[in-house]
């Protein structure tokens, strides 16, 4: 039987005594959990350095080393290699004689790229090895070079059109800037920053991340949940950009020691979209983020968030009661305003008084009254939703609970008959009510008011391209307490054109929806564990988000490795 190239890397680990039989093991069982290349893992576990591996693969192989720092390589060689494909595989073209291209890898056992490389250039492909520090550092220089060049022709040919600061709305709509900003459009610096923001939004970023590095600037995307790094502009420039952005956030431009926060807005490609602005000072420059809250491509149906039918069913008729209040739970970026605004046009009718208090209001909803939040002048949630009341609503959305004052006035306005739907900083729905005691809510206030906690994650879809099928293994079923006698099948990202080599194109919904039952009322009253309110809340129905992300990985929307990414065990640690 021909031994497959893992076989012979373990092999060579062995035989080397670079590794024992427990750490291969070990980096085994890891790798059958959150995948990835076995290499990898080895040097993630301190089990062997790169430049040992390198030396046992070059030995055992007969591949040549190679020291990346010691050579030059031509430019005019890195144009049979996009910056993207050698990113993506860790590899960077050295070399081209006749047809036949060198390339270093740090996996040279890596038949995925080789076959890549090949039919990319149309050229035998002959690996040599190199340290992951090596060609990390090589990719960055060389590439970065060329990046350098493309961003000046990029200026110089970006369409103005693309991108169209605005400052205010009139009834004619959006007006331009102001004269400053008029003085400064042809400035390179303006150049350099649209084609930022548009890149963001035409990858459909939800954050741009400018942040300044000891040798260069780097820019990366937040895309599907994941940073992806982007073309750099010249270090240089830095200061600029970070001025040109304050400027058009209306942020004062020389201070460069507080935090700052603003927001703006603009037309990019004829779509308006809203940008935050978070500036953070650091000790080698300003760091700024930027919220992209582009309304074109935020989906507020409630029907397509991707939630299962139980749950669906379960906020539906939760959502159309006449009073209480409905929770939605989840660290920062993981859709819990989008599903509020949701359930909003749900349950919308023109003979309901909705009023909402955000921080900000990041979309505007027709026939809805929103209020902003404003610290600064004294007009907290807790004062706003005073005022609300005033306003006889049927319907009140609290963006989110912080304090014991916003969370006191929630639930006496749902107790009073008023629906209040609202947000919680917590890890799962049963961690919602163990916060809201913490935050000196009674327990029954709680019981009282509360009718549904739902508890929500994002998880990366699938590229349909090029997903791969297999079944899980003995060890991931025991692991994942999952039936050992039955095949289970899951599906791997692969990467290819179509998803930009992430083996991932958008993402979608897994949520947990807790109702509260007499039994688990009675756990609340008692003040009972975390941990046994969600063993009685399973017991009453309760799908958790790692079983709803684990129905979606065998059903192929998604990945295994991102369900195990996004959500955690559902069975407690234990001490040891």
């Amino acid at each position: 039987m021909v031994k497959t190239f893992r076989d012979r890397l373990i092999d060579i680990l062995i035989k080397g005594k670079l590794i024992t039989e427990k750490q291969l093991q070990e980096a085994l069982n890891l790798q059958k959990i959150k995948g990835g290349r076995l290499s990898e893992i080895l040097i993630g576990l301190d089990f062997v350095t790169e430049k040992d591996l390198k030396v046992a693969l070059s030995k055992s192989l007969e591949i040549p080393p190679i020291n990346l720092t010691r050579i030059k390589i031509d430019k005019g060689i890195l144009d049979f290699i996009p910056q993207r494909i050698a990113k993506f595989y860790q590899l960077i073209p050295i070399s081209k004689i006749r047809n036949t291209i060198t390339v270093a890898m740090a996996d040279p056992l890596n038949v995925f790229a080789l076959d890549d490389i090949k039919t990319l250039t149309g050229f035998k492909v002959r690996p040599a090895i190199a340290t992951q520090k090596e060609i990390t550092s090589a990719i960055n220089q060389y590439y970065g070079e060329e990046t350098k060049v493309a961003l000046e022709g990029i200026m110089e040919n970006i369409k103005e059109s693309e991108l169209e600061m605005v400052t205010e709305e009139s009834q004619e709509g959006w007006i331009d800037t102001s004269t400053l900003m008029q003085m400064v459009e042809e400035t390179p610096v303006v150049k350099i920053t649209n084609l930022i923001l548009t890149n963001g939004v035409k990858k459909n970023a939800s954050d741009i991340m400018i942040e300044p590095l000891e040798e260069k600037v780097r820019v990366r995307f937040r895309i599907d949940g994941i940073l992806q790094e982007q073309e750099s502009p010249p270090k240089s420039l830095h200061n600029a950009i970070i001025s040109r952005i304050k400027v058009i956030s209306d942020l004062d431009i020389a201070e460069r020691r507080l935090p700052q926060d603003g927001r703006f807005k603009a037309k990019i490609l004829n779509r308006e979209v809203d940008f935050r602005v978070s500036v953070l000072p650091s000790n080698i420059g300003e760091k700024v983020v930027l919220r992209v809250l582009d309304k074109s491509v935020v989906t507020l149906d409630i029907e397509k968030l991707g939630f299962n039918e139980t749950s669906l069913k379960v906020i539906k008729e939760t959502a159309l009661r006449p009073h209480g209040m409905v929770l939605v739970c989840g660290p920062t970026g993981c859709g819990k305003t989008t599903t509020l605004y949701s359930i909003l046009r749900l349950i919308h009718t023109p003979d309901k008084n909705i009023v909402t208090v955000e921080d900000p209001v990041e979309f505007q909803l027709d026939g809805v009254n929103q209020v902003t939040a404003n610290p600064e002048i004294k007009l907290t949630f807790a004062n706003a939703l005073r005022s609300i009341l005033r306003q006889d609503p049927d319907i009140i959305m609290i963006g989110e609970m912080r304090d014991f004052e916003t969370v006191d006035i929630g639930i006496k306005s749902a107790l009073t008959g008023h629906l209040v739907l609202s947000t919680l900083h917590t890890t799962d729905a049963p961690g919602s009510i163990v916060r809201m005691i913490n935050m000196g809510v009674e327990p029954f206030l709680i019981t009282s008011s509360v009718l549904l906690i739902a508890s929500q994650r994002l998880v990366r879809i699938l590229c349909e391209n090029c997903k791969e099928k297999y079944e899980a293994s003995v060890s991931v079923k025991e692991e994942l307490k999952l039936p050992r006698n039955e095949k289970i099948f899951f599906y791997r990202a692969k990467g290819c054109s179509n998803c930009n080599q992430t083996g991932y194109k958008g993402r979608t919904g897994i949520i947990e929806t807790m109702l509260l039952t007499p039994k688990l009322e009675d756990l609340i009253i008692d003040k009972a564990p975390e941990a046994q309110i969600k063993k009685q809340a399973r017991m009453d129905g309760m799908t958790t988000l790692r079983e709803n992300g684990l129905n979606k990985a065998r059903e192929s929307l998604t990945s295994l490795e991102e369900v195990l990414r996004v959500t955690a065990s559902d069975q407690p640690l234990t001490k040891t």
